[in-house]
């Protein structure tokens, strides 16, 4: 009888945002279970860095190059993926920005950079790999939301939060659509925990605020990594839809 952690062990899997963080995280934690993994950030010294320690430890991987709100980018990214190993087995939309002002400071290049990173860059991440998980009867998308796609960050992540409500919504949404095509698709909602996140913040007194309460709450990255790997080992004809990831002492 096959054992679930075997159900990684093979598995090819993209990791976007893969250079720090929770990314980092989910691809050595995949890598370490046997899965073959593609890690896609833009800085690609630091994905170098991640690849040589993941080969050093006996798994495989690659680094591609990848700004998210590319669609070229994830196109390339795809085609690389099965250039080199030949399909594509899992998809983790990680890459995000958080920045992080009330409305009525009107940081409209933020807006649209949080928007292209996190709405169109999950978005052109299923383009990108859909057609061949349908074609080949399986496949795995795990978008990464927020707790902030529960509850509208207010009064300063409101734009953030509406970017989190809707990669909910395309999850749901595309989960529902996908019946029984073999796709599957699980919603990652962590709170606060350790990445790099915290720190993109360009207004004083938000960035003031995030910093005091990530310091006072967070958790490690491998916590939500941890998470991942639960929902990809699970048996072929089972979907964890969703997973809420927060410190104990989060209230929100």
């Amino acid at each position: 009888m096959t054992s679930v952690q075997d159900n990684i062990k093979g598995k090819v899997a993209i990791v976007t945002g893969a250079s720090s963080g929770i990314g980092e995280s989910m691809a050595r934690h995949l890598a370490a279970r046997g899965a073959k993994v593609v890690l896609a950030a833009r800085r690609t010294e630091r994905l170098d860095k991640v690849v040589a320690e993941i080969r050093e430890a006996g798994g495989e991987a690659i680094a591609v190059a990848t700004d998210v709100a590319k669609r070229a980018d994830l196109d390339a990214l795809a085609a690389a993926t099965v250039e080199a190993f030949g399909r594509i087995d899992v998809l983790v939309n990680n890459a995000g920005v958080m920045p992080l002002s009330p409305i009525e400071k009107l940081k409209v290049d933020e807006w649209d950079r949080t928007i292209d990173v996190n709405i169109k860059g999950v978005l052109y991440g299923i383009a990108a790999v859909l057609p061949r998980m349908q074609a080949q009867g399986s496949g795995h998308i795990l978008n990464v939301a927020s707790i902030a796609g529960f509850k509208v960050f207010t009064p300063v992540g409101t734009v953030y939060s509406a970017t989190k409500f809707a990669v909910r919504a395309i999850s749901e949404g595309l989960r529902v659509e996908m019946g029984n095509s073999g796709v599957r698709v699980t919603i990652v909602s962590p709170g606060a925990v350790e990445s790099e996140l915290k720190f993109g913040t360009t207004d004083a007194d938000a960035a003031a605020g995030v910093k005091a309460f990530y310091e006072a709450n967070q958790i490690p990255a491998d916590a939500v990594a941890r998470a991942v790997v639960y929902a990809v080992e699970q048996p072929a004809d089972v979907d964890i839809n969703e997973v809420v990831v927060r410190p104990v002492s989060q209230d929100f």
